[in-house]
């Protein structure tokens, strides 16, 4: 198997506490799509039920090994392109499809039924320009997984670069020679393969949310931290108080500010506004949302205030980053 590739000094602590997680998993799909196909998901609770009916929850996630498709939750659609990774934290039902219109199919009507007799295949579509997607699924109890903290937006595209690219892909292919039916009705790959190359995707998103070196993982722990930080993870364009966030927690703001600097560097406050420049990051490379609409969205009146605080935070405004990740 691949070695993981070097990580930065400042994401250090982020892998190690990322390590820590227990999780089980596996790669249990693959697809080839050709233009325009789209369909609509499985429901989470009918896919646990057949991948994993002891676990409590799935986290599906998807690698576009070729093409380019999106992937849309509550109406935002994200675009991933060859080689990103699509994480569904939640599990929430979701469409998917390719860039071409196309009629909306069950996602049910594409695979066998089982029992199988070697890991699923799909091959659907019209004929035009292919996009390949290898798909899987971990189980995890921790906290960062938790529905109603809600640490994560509903999708994650991850854009791998360099040589965690060239690692991930090769993860993939060795994690699909790796994966075996173990019954007429599941698929299993390796527990310690799936457990690395998910750890590394969540290190590459997390490493630039607020502050993960001095200890992310180790505030969504904390019985102080964790009921305010899931308000401003909900709702961030709510203009939060420091008394709004400390009444949820159940403390007064100025114990709540202590445990927000200790553990996370950041005044309460701070975080907020890193956590909306964090998001805001993630809208503008992977949806066509306009400046404006993401402005409002993580919790801005105008566009001018907006590519203000953007421009501090990042040295360049909203449309340049925007520029630079997607020809990155």
């Amino acid at each position: 198997m691949p070695a993981v590739p070097d990580q930065e000094p400042r994401d250090a602590a982020l892998a190690d506490a990322l390590k820590r997680l227990h999780i089980q998993g596996a790669i249990f799909l693959h697809a080839r799509y050709t233009e325009g196909w789209a369909y609509s998901s499985v429901p989470t609770e009918d896919l646990a039920a057949l991948l994993a009916p002891q676990a409590r929850r799935i986290v599906p996630f998807h690698l576009v090994a070729e093409g380019r498709c999106w992937i849309e939750v509550g109406g935002d659609r994200h675009w991933a392109d060859a080689g990103d990774v699509i994480v569904l934290p939640y599990g929430d039902p979701h469409l998917m499809g390719g860039t071409e219109d196309s009629e909306i199919v069950d996602a049910m009507t594409l695979v066998d039924p089982p029992p199988w007799t070697s890991m699923p295949f799909i091959e659907y579509g019209h004929g035009g320009d292919p996009t390949h997607v290898v798909c899987g699924y971990l189980t995890s109890e921790d906290r960062l997984f938790d529905a109603d903290l809600r640490v994560f937006p509903p999708v994650l595209v991850v854009h791998p670069t360099g040589s965690a690219a060239e690692w991930v892909r090769a993860s993939i292919d060795y994690a699909l020679t790796q994966t075996s039916l173990v019954d007429s009705e599941h698929a299993e790959s390796p527990a310690h393969l799936v457990q690395l190359l998910f750890v590394e995707v969540l290190r590459l998103y997390l490493a630039e949310a607020p502050a993960p070196e001095l200890g992310f993982i180790r505030a969504i722990q904390n019985p102080v931290l964790a009921p305010a930080m899931a308000l401003i993870h909900r709702s961030p364009e709510r203009k939060w108080t420091v008394a709004e966030l400390a009444s949820a927690a159940a403390v007064s703001e100025s114990l709540l500010d202590e445990r927000f600097r200790g553990v996370l560097g950041l005044a309460p406050i701070r975080y907020l506004t890193a956590w909306r420049m964090h998001l805001a990051q993630d809208l503008l490379t992977s949806t066509e949302l306009g400046v404006a609409a993401i402005a409002r969205r993580v919790g801005y009146e105008s566009e001018e205030a907006f590519s203000r605080a953007f421009k501090r935070k990042h040295e360049t405004s909203p449309s340049a980053w925007r520029v630079r990740g997607r020809a990155g």
